[in-house]
């Protein structure tokens, strides 16, 4: 049986596909809206690290860390 050749445009519709599943199954967006003036602080701290999303996992699981140490 001779296999049809997938073509560019339906490799990357189906990689596309395939992606957005992923996404929707494993993964959940947080949204975070910072105030220029009030958050300034915050802002310019997340503007010096080179992975915001990093930065953040890292504070989090540094504070889980803590409390559970305490317990």
């Amino acid at each position: 049986m001779a296999r049809i050749e997938e073509t560019q445009e339906a490799k990357k519709a189906r990689r596309a596909k395939q992606q957005a599943d992923y996404a929707r199954r494993a993964t959940r967006a947080i949204f975070l809206k910072l105030n220029k003036n009030t958050d300034a602080d915050i802002l310019e701290e997340l503007d010096r690290q080179a992975s915001k999303q990093g930065y953040i996992k890292k504070l989090i699981r540094d504070d889980i860390a803590r409390r559970a140490a305490g317990e």
